[in-house]
């Protein structure tokens, strides 16, 4: 199987795509903040840092470079050196804007629903942003964009039973109810961008 060819049609700017990154980034890390605050856990590699975090006290952002380090040989294979660029820059910026902003946000308390709820808009809406400036957050944003676009399958849907999966993996860590709310998150995230993100009207490379 090759990668198909990108889309015709103008592209973002590169000061387009630099502002789409910052916002994505800065949405990214307040939903993974609450989640945090609330002790939830979400999918993929975010939702394995989150792990890691919880498990061994590594910061979030040093273990969702770590996480997603694998994950970029398959996007370079896959996707693209654009596209592969484009999400490193993207894990590195969240990463960072989430240590950054550790001093400077307070969350004093949040309901676990709540939190699960809003803090999975929150990275649905910025992956939203990044698929259509054609990055991603790596780990199985690689997979799963590449899957609708070599086959049109929905990648709101692929990725909830990917995260599905880890969810239930992490019932050995997390207790039961926490993991039941996570995966509230983890449908309002992906349900985001199964709606908005449709094969044949956004395309990531």
């Amino acid at each position: 199987m090759t990668r198909t060819d990108p889309p015709s049609g103008p592209r973002h700017s590169p000061i387009e795509d630099v502002l789409a990154f910052l916002s994505a980034a800065i949405l990214a890390a307040l939903g993974i903040a609450i989640f945090e605050k609330a002790g939830l856990v979400t999918g993929g590699t975010a939702g394995l840092a989150l792990l890691a975090t919880y498990r061994f006290g590594l910061p979030f952002g040093a273990a969702f470079v770590l996480v997603n380090l694998p994950f970029f040989a398959l996007a370079l294979w896959r996707m693209g050196w654009r596209f592969t660029a484009k999400t490193a820059v993207a894990v590195v910026l969240l990463a960072a804007v989430a240590e950054i902003q550790r001093p400077l946000l307070a969350i004093g308390a949040v309901q676990p629903a709540w939190a699960a709820l809003v803090g999975g808009l929150l990275l649905g809406i910025a992956l939203l942003i990044l698929f259509r400036h054609r990055g991603s957050l790596g780990g199985f944003n690689v997979l799963v964009l590449y899957l609708q676009e070599r086959f049109g399958w929905r990648a709101g849907w692929v990725q909830l039973g990917l995260d599905a999966a880890i969810l239930l993996s992490s019932l050995g860590v997390v207790a039961p109810p926490i993991v039941a709310l996570s995966l509230l998150g983890a449908l309002a995230l992906n349900l985001t961008l199964a709606v908005n993100h449709r094969p044949g009207r956004y395309m990531a490379v």
